[in-house]
């Protein structure tokens, strides 16, 4: 069942400090780069009764369906600077840096996944010409597994996500480089340069919302599974340096609210059993460590959705043309139930959800599972064309 939980510890004031725009140098660098679109959907502010609503369409990101590149790439970089002392490299040529590991012992990037994190580790895993494991939960979807393999990775199925990451850490060999989006008790830096490198994508936003002269967002909402994208959003929009600070909204399944349980409690919460919500990014137990503070301090509101506010989502984003998966559209699902529900219209006064709200939402992904997409997307296309 849906909840919403207005965070009485969030201040506008908070700031974790200023994201570094190195990632963002980075990122530029590499082939294929180009930025995301921010694509403006007119016909969901009518329905809203808003000025604005943008999304950033993370449904194409270096070829792959969705943002999690950015945080992988960027980590593992860092990694390798760490061990190999690849400071130049690092902020120059791809090329080099592949040139270096292949001088070197061989290496090979591990991680858990629910599918898209994974497959970004073994997408740059191949671009650096090393191997990659990749540990996935029960119940994954075919398309998913069988893209992390189409990189040349090995996959191992285990248990829950939680569980994956577990088997993960305990087979990890002593040339093997855990490259996890999980903040876990004395595994925190990796984690945070993921964190670091999903900035990228804010820095996009602005600089395409600067392009076209436009003010920024008064609402954000981001979907959460560990934290690490809520993390980057909340540092991004608290930065001291912003004078208009938006409010920000967390959006996770009802069946898999592991950081809205940790806000609450006020330490990290373990969901029992397993997830098994249609969002499949977001089947998380337990979020990262390190994003629990930024969170509780930056955050101002959580909202749960059920499977059926996903679908309801992607849906609606089909009818503006816009290709978004389950987990994808998790955050418009967030924004239906907070204008949908049952008497929110004193919520809607609360977030500044009116006539001058512009609200910002993120696409985290493309088409990763078609088989499902069609179930949802076929059927409500084939109505629409009766319709009409």
């Amino acid at each position: 069942m849906a909840e919403l939980f207005e965070n009485k510890w969030a201040t506008h004031e908070y700031s974790s400090g200023a994201p570094s725009l190195a990632p963002f140098a980075f990122h530029k660098r590499l082939r294929g780069y180009k930025p995301t679109p921010l694509v403006s959907l007119p016909g969901l502010a009518d329905r809203f009764g808003v000025e604005k609503v943008w999304l950033k369409d993370e449904s194409d990101r270096f070829g792959l369906p969705a943002f999690k590149i950015l945080g992988a790439s960027w980590a593992v970089v860092r990694v390798l600077q760490a061990r190999f002392g690849l400071a130049d490299e690092v902020h120059s040529d791809i090329d080099r840096v592949r040139d270096r590991l292949a001088e070197s012992p061989p290496i090979r990037l591990v991680a858990a996944t629910a599918g898209n994190h994974g497959r970004a580790v073994a997408w740059f895993g191949r671009l650096l010409g090393v191997d990659a494991r990749i540990y996935v939960p029960n119940g994954s979807a075919a398309a998913r597994v069988e893209a992390i393999k189409s990189e040349g990775a090995e996959v191992i199925v285990e248990g829950t996500y939680e569980r994956a990451i577990a088997r993960a850490q305990r087979e990890l060999g002593s040339n093997d480089l855990l490259i996890q989006d999980t903040a876990l008790e004395g595994y925190e830096e990796i984690p945070g340069w993921i964190v670091e490198g999903y900035s990228t994508l804010f820095w996009e936003i602005d600089e395409a919302l600067a392009a076209r002269n436009e003010k920024g967002p008064t609402l954000v909402l981001v979907q959460m599974g560990v934290g690490s994208l809520a993390h980057a959003t909340v540092a991004h929009f608290r930065r001291p340096q912003l004078d208009s600070k938006p409010v920000v909204v967390g959006v996770e399944p009802d069946e898999a609210a592991c950081v809205l349980a940790s806000v609450k409690s006020g330490h990290l919460a373990e969901l029992p059993g397993e997830q098994r919500s249609i969002m499949a990014g977001l089947n998380c137990g337990r979020m990262s460590a390190i994003s629990l503070p930024i969170l509780q301090n930056g955050m101002n509101c959580f909202v749960t959705i059920n499977d059926q506010r996903a679908r309801e989502a992607m849906r609606l984003l089909a009818d503006e043309g816009i290709v978004s998966g389950e987990t994808g559209a998790a955050g418009l699902g967030g924004l239906l139930e907070l204008v949908s529900g049952i008497d929110r219209n004193e919520i809607r006064e609360k977030l500044g959800i009116d006539g001058a709200a512009r609200i910002l939402l993120v696409s985290t992904e493309g088409r990763t599972d078609p088989e499902s997409y069609e179930k949802i997307i076929g059927g409500h296309n084939q109505q629409r064309r009766k319709l009409v």
